[in-house]
């Protein structure tokens, strides 16, 4: 990616504030501006030096900005990228929303025929904690991004955001929006909402016994509720269809608990043991 140019992040928590540390401390940008609606926020990621300027006011942060990366929750993405595209000539505008069809439908059909520079992108790195003190300069370094261009996506656009998000450290992807939400329903929104159901039902007089077993299959519970419920709402069919899914499944397991059917038992457990292991983390 070339140097000195001037990128703006609308959204600097933990991944906003992550790509500036990573632009910052790699040299790749001039000038790297946080836009956000706390104050607080930004004086956090500037303290961190996350970003060189801030500002509460989106169309002065993008001014003249060449590159624009939308980290706002997913609620805002499409109403945010409406108005950068709006209010600046970036080269390009891309957004790390854990979902993709609806906004990606959603600017294409708001911004028709005005060319904005847009292609969605999913950065798969993060953490439970969240806000700009928690960012990290090496949190894309070998962790996938995913890029979903449409079938409307100009190919060197498509080029451009994989070019900016390996920049970063990052190996990228590429795949169809609704593709990517049907991927990440199972891979990243069912654990999720699995993750909170079992700390959901869990009594609270037995979390002293509560080891790293628990801890580790909850970890993600601990994320927050309120961007996870956006997350929900905009993936809700390609989530219920996993969900059906795991429900059949622990059927199945239940129906042999039952009836002690331990050989049928050690075969799933055999089978998730390998699927597990083939992950190779």
């Amino acid at each position: 990616m070339p140097v000195a140019i001037n990128v703006t992040i609308v959204g600097v928590g933990l991944i906003g504030g992550s790509i500036g540390l990573a632009l910052r401390e790699r040299k790749l940008a001039n000038r790297v501006v946080g836009c956000g609606r706390r104050q607080q926020s930004l004086n956090k990621a500037l303290a961190v030096g996350a970003i060189d300027e801030a500002s509460t006011d989106i169309t002065a942060a993008v001014a003249d900005a060449e590159i624009v990366v939308v980290a706002s929750p997913v609620a805002s993405v499409v109403d945010h990228v409406c108005r950068v595209a709006e209010s600046c000539r970036a080269d390009l505008i891309t957004d790390v929303g854990s979902t993709k069809g609806l906004i990606c439908r959603q600017i294409e059909k708001q911004l028709s025929g005005s060319n904005p520079h847009f292609v969605g992108s999913h950065p798969l790195a993060g953490d439970h904690r969240t806000g700009p003190e928690n960012a990290r300069a090496d949190l894309f370094v070998d962790r996938t991004v995913v890029v979903t261009p449409s079938e409307q996506t100009p190919d060197n656009l498509t080029q451009r955001a994989a070019e900016f998000w390996r920049s970063l450290g990052a190996k990228v992807v590429e795949m169809g929006p609704e593709e990517h939400d049907q991927a990440v329903g199972a891979t990243s929104h069912l654990p999720h909402l699995v993750a909170s159901a079992l700390a959901a039902c869990t009594p609270h007089k037995f979390l002293p016994l509560a080891a790293t077993g628990w801890a580790d299959t909850t970890r993600v519970a601990a994320g927050d509720p309120e961007l996870w419920t956006q997350i929900f709402s905009q993936n809700a069919p390609a989530v219920i269809n996993e969900l059906d899914n795991l429900m059949e499944q622990l059927v199945k397991l239940r129906g042999e608990l039952a009836s002690s059917d331990w050989q049928r038992i050690q075969e799933t457990l055999e089978k998730a043991k390998q699927v597990r292991d083939a992950l190779g983390i």
